[in-house]
This record gives structure tokens, C-alpha cells and sequence, in this order.
């Protein structure tokens, strides 16, 4: 059944042949998930934002010398429906359409709202990928059994993917509650860079890319980014990644593993102020490129 399109789509892309979904190798979906936002509200309309911004993203690649999505094709998906579910309805809805669209052999980027999208997403990559590794860029750890009686919270998505059996590989920790910290010190399966340790380390990548399994599905929450970097999020932190320190994580797995597909998500737009979605929409494109050039 033929999939549809959201115009506009993803950098604005005029050729139909490089926006239509059967020969795209690219999908991008959109998650306007937002139920259990515990500080500022609005992540909801980050993908759109998102999108929006992308059209002012510079086809060409200066670091990759490409214009990598004429190699590639980008189909960009109508954002998908909630209606009313919540919690692990909202949750099965996305593993659902993730599914789908890994079923149909796709490189499936998403752009989600509350972090609690990443949790559908990732049951439908474990599914498919054996060793699967998460590798989370992120200021907070979102390791806490629930959080406002809730475990679908966005504070609980990575021990929701803990639970699954997954190997977690983490960048950029600088908030964490007691509980958190337990676990990662006695957990062989969580392995933390945290982010005042990484001045002090200049082997940080490398170890945590090591620590990785060979398939590695990434997610990106928009505040694991320094506020300069990405001011617009919902809690931010300071003392984040610089845009270079996490590119050099993030084009070293892509070279080292197997990158299987990746979201981007917790922008919450700010009025007269579109740095951080477009920082985004640049971020992924970005990742696209690292996925399909050799770096």
C-alpha cells in the first residue's frame, strides 16, 4: 500500500523521483508525541519545526563534497495520528509504523517530540537487529523506574530499553538522580561518558564507540547539545556537547558499526528564535550523509 507524503518534505526537495517513497532509501517519520513533558511544553510541534528549518539546510555537504540526497532519495511521511492513545498504546502505534517501514527494507530517520517515542522505535530495530546497541546522546540519563507514577515518562525511556535486554551506550550525562547512578555503576550493560569528565579524556570516543555492538541504533535528544548549541529544548542543562565534539562521536560509529537508523527528538521551538531546529534539521542531514558516503 502506497505511503503518504508529507509536503512539505524534507529539505524541500522539488524532484519527485527523489521525494517519492518506493525508491527512497531514506524515510523520514514524524512523532508529535508530548504527554509527559515535566518542564516546558512544545515538544510537540518540534518535528514540523524541524522540517520547516530543513528547507534552509544547504543541499550540498561540504565535509562529504555531495549532495548526498540525490544519491539516497528522502520520502518524508505524513506526521503520524495519536488520536488519544497515551502510554503504551501511543508506544505500539510507533513500533507499529517503525515496523512497517523497516519491513520495506527503509533507513528510517524520526523526528520525535517527548523522548518516550524512542521506546516504539527501538522494539521495532530489536526486532529486526540482533546486538543491538543504543547509543544515546543526551543530558539526562532517563534511567528512573518511573517518574510521576509513570513509566512511560520521557525520564524513563532508557530503562524501558534497559528492560529490553539492549546494551546503552551514553553521551553528554550531566543530570541524573541517585537511583540513575546506581544502576550504571552496577550495570555491565550502561556505559557513560559523562559530560565533565570528557574534557579530561581524550579517548572518550574511542572507549565508548568500542563499547558498542557491531549494530547501533542512535538517538538524540536535543538537550545532550550545549544550550548555545540548542537552546530551544524542554530541560535544558549547561555544560552540553559542542557541535564538533558530537559530530566526532557520531561520524567515528558511523565509520566503526553499523548504524541502523536514528531519531532526533525534544525540540521545543522558541518564538523568533529558530536556531535549534534548524541545528537539527542540519544534524540530520548530516547523519544521512555519514550513513551512505564512506567517511
Amino acid at each position: 500500500m502506497p505511503k503518504a507524503l508529507f509536503s512539505p518534505n524534507f529539505l524541500g526537495i522539488e524532484e519527485p523521483e527523489l521525494y517519492q517513497y518506493e525508491p527512497a532509501r531514506i524515510v523520514v517519520q514524524s512523532l508529535p508525541y508530548e504527554y509527559t513533558s515535566s518542564y516546558l511544553s512544545g515538544s510537540a510541534a518540534g518535528p514540523e519545526a524541524i522540517l520547516n528549518a530543513s528547507h534552509y539546510v544547504e543541499f550540498y555537504d561540504e565535509e562529504l563534497a555531495r549532495e548526498v540526497y540525490r544519491e539516497t532519495g528522502i520520502a518524508t511521511l505524513e506526521p503520524l495520528d495519536f488520536g488519544k492513545k497515551t502510554n503504551e498504546a501511543a508506544v505500539a502505534l510507533i513500533e507499529e509504523a517503525t515496523t512497517s517501514l523497516l519491513e520495506d527494507g527503509k533507513f528510517v530517520v524520526s523526528l520525535g517530540a517527548e523522548h518516550t517515542v524512542t521506546y516504539g522505535i527501538v522494539r521495532a530495530f530489536a526486532r529486526k537487529f540482533d546486538q543491538l546497541t543504543v547509543l544515546q546522546l543526551d543530558a539526562h540519563s532517563d534511567l528512573r523506574e518511573s517518574y510521576q507514577d509513570n513509566p512511560y515518562s520521557h525520564a524513563s525511556v532508557m530503562k524501558r530499553i534497559y528492560d529490553l535486554g539492549l546494551n546503552i551506550c551514553q553521551a553528554g550525562i550531566r543530570a541524573q538522580c541517585r537511583e540513575e547512578a546506581e544502576l550504571i555503576r552496577e550495570s555491565d550493560r550502561i556505559h557513560t561518558a559523562y559530560a565533565w569528565k570528557l574534557q579530561n579524556d581524550p579517548s572518550w570516543i574511542e572507549n565508548l564507540v568500542n563499547a558498542c555492538s557491531e549494530n547501533v541504533y542512535i538517538t538524540i535528544d536535543a538537550d545532550g547539545f550545549d544550550p548555545s548549541v540548542m537552546p530551544a529544548v524542554g530541560t535544558a542543562e549547561p555544560g552540553g556537547l559542542g557541535w564538533y565534539e558530537a559530530l566526532g562521536l557520531l561520524r567515528t560509529v558511523f565509520e566503526k558499526k553499523n548504524v541502523v537508523g536514528f531519531d532526533i527528538v525534544e525540540c521545543a521551538p522558541a518564538k523568533d528564535n529558530i536556531i535549534t531546529e534548524f541545528n537539527l534539521a542540519k544534524l540530520a542531514y548530516k547523519l544521512m550523509g555519514y550513513k551512505f558516503t564512506r567517511v
